[in-house]
């Protein structure tokens, strides 16, 4: 065979560069292993650029015999304090620190504020709304380079094994075990780490204004780790990209030609791996395929269910359709579509993170570009690809990736698969003749009919292939024909209303009395209230929930049930103005850069836009917070907005709803306590008026126009 021309720089990639090894490591122990052996030498400068980075992931679990840390920050750290150590610049998607609950909180404090000055950390957010940055490369020295699906965070680390029971295989407080987690990354030496530590570079600049150099001069020795064996030498490799249309700079969508010029290109078969497959002009490339009478084998290794229940209930489903219909267009018997089974696993599955294609035995691209719609052309992207033409050294290596990823599947040897594909002269073949009853790939579940059909939100919310609108983005969730009118509203807050009523009529006359004893909480906080200096202590409770980024309404909750609710509702605008004040100060101490790296772009943006605009968009900002109230604060101090301007939306905006909750709480202890018509309308009167303000509130931000509302980037 002789091979064929797929890659283009310019058209389905960036730029094409020479490899002298490139080594295919499978599952994260195997990357992570490597990874520290090759960072431990860095020279000048090691690069990393992630979606999550997590400062507390062990690289290895089994120990070393050095003396280097085992988790990364440690790791990280030691690397750049040695006698003229290199500088180490470490770049992660800012969203994931602000508002992913399962993300390390404040990793600039751990891997920058922490660490040896050589140790940069920063956090990007300068992406359009709804977009992310999913690129993972590592460079170091320019000489070695890491690109895959991989992660340097928790619950990545795994072996081939993936054993239903390994007690390595636990999250970053070593006590919560996971699921078995499957994905591949490449190391690289040679020009194309050259190239690669462009792109970081790029990125890096784009996201701080600060640019950093290339690695001047040969740097000594070699750099590759010992133990791993390269699968190719000296072939030319390819980067291709997603990078979204934003602040002027023009859509690149490398990442999605590529894919559907290597399917055009398929003649014998097409091996895939993903975490998603949603990408509906994917779907149509490999419709096409198997409809032609002589098109090539698909084989498809997905995983049974993705992570979390929401993403089951919809990117599931989408994969489920996307599946259904190349079942639908499989007229000559060429597609199957498995998942990873392991005995002792269930109910749990593999989690398949990985981002292969191999075609045919000539070309293969390994990188961070899911199947979905978003890695098309929201998210920023980076994939490698490598192709034979015709190069039988080349040509054994792409096979091989193939070959082991089906043995470890299968619970075999690359070489009992390759003599199986040779035999059958089929794909699908080999892998019906390999699949037994132990480890295995099972067909993939057809869904139900009902599934299939099931109503979700728009394609384009869940998955979408370019930026939205988030002023729209609520009403496409939900379909016209299930907006619930004013009515409907009402009917739902009487019924809670009925059902607090009836908590407080069980409490009062049923042994449900005997949970909680009322009358001895009320005496507590009676004796709190009497207490001289219990005013100051709430308003200092105020104070220092701030700096802790406890929940204000947390604290106000507190404050009415203890002082009642006007005297609650006064404190409790005192200690949260109070709180407030002094983080702002912080802020505007710390400086700008400083609380920028801590709270990412977009909020400093964010805030930009509020100082241009007064008192009433502060205001608008405490009633629709983006962000924690402590984040707020620093930024707000650190930004444009005026101090006068800030305090007065703040009271603006905080006074109403905190009267709200002094008043709702103080009638439901009332209701609790002493059930009767009176205390029931006096609560019904508090819940109409929180419903008819918030109402009233949602009708107006509704009402503004679009340059009225909060900047989309926030």
């Amino acid at each position: 065979m002789t091979g064929y021309t797929i890659l283009k720089p310019g058209y389905n990639c960036w730029r094409i560069a020479r490899a002298r090894r490139v080594a295919f490591l499978i599952d994260a122990a195997a990357y992570f292993r490597a990874f520290r052996a090759v960072a431990a030498r860095t020279q000048r400068n090691l690069l990393m650029i992630g979606w999550d980075i997590d400062s507390r992931v062990k690289l290895v679990r089994d120990g070393e015999p050095d003396d280097m840390p085992e988790a990364l920050c440690e790791f990280l750290n030691a690397v750049v304090s040695r006698h003229r150590g290199p500088h180490a610049y470490v770049l992660t998607w800012d969203f994931a620190m602000l508002y992913a609950l399962d993300r390390e909180w404040l990793p600039i404090y751990k891997l920058d504020w922490r660490t040896h000055r050589r140790l940069h950390f920063r956090m990007d957010g300068v992406h359009p709304p709804g977009g992310s940055h999913h690129q993972k490369v590592v460079v170091i020295d320019d000489r070695l380079a890491f690109v895959g699906g991989m992660d340097l965070t928790h619950t990545r680390w795994d072996t081939q094994e993936h054993r239903p029971d390994d007690p390595r295989r636990v999250d970053v407080g070593g006590s919560v075990p996971y699921r078995p987690f499957h994905d591949v990354q490449v190391l690289l030496e040679g020009e194309i780490a050259a190239v690669l530590g462009d792109l970081v570079r790029e990125r890096w600049e784009r996201a701080t204004g600060q640019r950093l150099l290339p690695c001047a001069g040969a740097a000594g020795g070699d750099a590759w780790p010992a133990p791993v064996a390269p699968d190719i030498e000296n072939i030319d490799v390819a980067v291709a990209r997603t990078d979204p249309a934003f602040n002027g700079r023009a859509e690149v969508r490398e990442v999605e030609l590529l894919y559907r010029d290597a399917i055009r290109a398929a003649r014998r078969h097409i091996y895939i791996e993903n975490q998603f497959f949603t990408a509906n002009s994917i779907v149509e490339a490999l419709e096409q395929r198997l409809q032609e009478p002589d098109g090539p084998e698909i084989v498809m290794v997905l995983a049974l269910r993705t992570d979390g229940w929401l993403s089951q209930q919809t990117m599931d489903v989408l994969r489920d359709r996307m599946v259904y219909r190349l079942r639908q267009a499989d007229h000559h018997q060429r597609l199957r579509v498995y998942y990873p089974d392991v005995p002792g696993l269930a109910p749990q599955c593999i989690n398949v993170h990985s981002k292969i294609m191999v075609v045919d035995d000539d070309f293969a691209r390994v990188g961070s570009a899911n199947l979905n719609n978003r890695s098309m052309g929201i998210d920023t992207e980076c994939d490698v690809a490598c192709e034979s033409r015709g190069d039988a050294g080349a040509q054994r290596g792409i096979a091989r990736l193939r070959d082991r990823l089906l043995a470890e599947h299968l619970e075999t040897t690359p070489e009992r698969v390759g003599a199986a594909i040779k035999a059958a002269g089929s794909l699908c073949g080999a892998i019906e003749r390999l699949r037994g009853a132990g480890r295995t790939l099972k067909e993939l579940p057809a869904p139900a009919p009902e599934q299939v059909s099931t109503w979700l939100p728009n394609p384009e919310v869940l998955d979408p292939e370019r930026p939205i609108d988030p002023a729209k983005l609520t009403e496409q969730f939900i379909p016209p024909e299930e907006h619930a009118p004013t009515h409907r509203r009402l009917v739902l807050a009487v019924s809670m209303l009925v059902l607090l009523l009836v908590l407080a009529a069980a409490w009062k006359w049923t042994p449900m009395r005997a949970w909680l004893d009322v009358g001895l909480l009320s005496d507590y906080l009676a004796n709190f209230r009497n207490y001289p200096g219990a005013p100051l202590l709430a308003i200092g409770a105020f104070i220092v929930g701030g700096l802790i980024v406890m929940p204000v309404t947390l604290m106000v909750v507190a404050t009415a049930l203890a002082f009642g609710p006007l005297q609650g509702f006064l404190y409790s605008l005192i200690g949260g103005v109070t709180s407030a004040l002094l983080m702002y100060l912080l802020g505007r101490t710390l400086g700008r850069d400083t609380v920028r790296r801590f709270a990412g772009s977009r909020l400093n943006r964010l805030s930009r836009r509020l100082g241009e605009r007064g008192v009433l968009a502060v205001a608008l900002l405490r009633m629709l917070p983006v962000a924690p109230f402590t984040v707020v604060n620093l930024v707000a101090g650190a930004s444009h907005i005026g101090l006068r301007d800030y305090l007065l939306g703040t009271l603006l905006g905080m006074g109403p709803g905190m009267l709200m909750i002094a008043l709702f709480v103080d009638r439901v202890s009332a209701t609790i306590q002493n059930p009767g018509i009176g205390s029931a309308l006096l609560l019904a009167a508090v819940l109409a008026l929180i419903f008819l303000g918030t109402y009233g509130l949602k009708r107006w931000v509704l009402q503004r126009k679009p340059n009225e509302s909060a900047p989309s980037g926030a």
